[in-house]
């Protein structure tokens, strides 16, 4: 899982895995399948390829007609320099529209840039939650 990440900082891990399973493959002339998955992965050619994969045969792609609910995604820009102003205003946007997606009698699902943002974002959010009770 998590395939994408081949170009994080975790990235030289997964491509020694691959690389040992491909030498023992080679070496013992077993049959090892390899599965790569990834929701955020655009060039999935790129890795199949890497994975030695025959795609006639082997390379699944499943776009969004696969899903049972459609997803929305929106993306705001955000122009402000400071990076601790920067967060505070991106926390703030995406409360707002966790919460007009929620009134609306929807779910949201919040994604972040890395792993370590989850639990900062998560926190915030419940706090301004936390805060907006309060004040009502």
């Amino acid at each position: 899982d998590e395939v994408h990440l081949l170009n994080d900082e975790r990235g030289p891990v997964i491509e020694s895995i691959v690389a040992r399973t491909l030498r023992q493959v080679e070496s013992s002339q077993s049959v090892i399948r390899i599965v790569g998955l990834s929701a955020t992965l655009p060039n999935y050619e790129d890795v199949a390829m890497f994975l030695r994969v025959d795609t006639s045969a082997g390379l699944f792609y499943f776009d969004n007609s696969y899903r049972p609910i459609p997803l929305a995604q929106s993306f705001v820009g955000i122009s402000e320099a400071n990076q601790v102003k920067k967060m505070i205003l991106f926390n703030e946007l995406c409360y707002q529209k966790v919460l007009d997606s929620v009134q609306r009698g929807h779910q949201a699902m919040v994604f972040v840039h890395a792993r370590k943002e989850t639990v900062k974002t998560a926190q915030q959010l419940c706090d301004m939650c936390q805060h907006q009770v309060r004040c009502h």
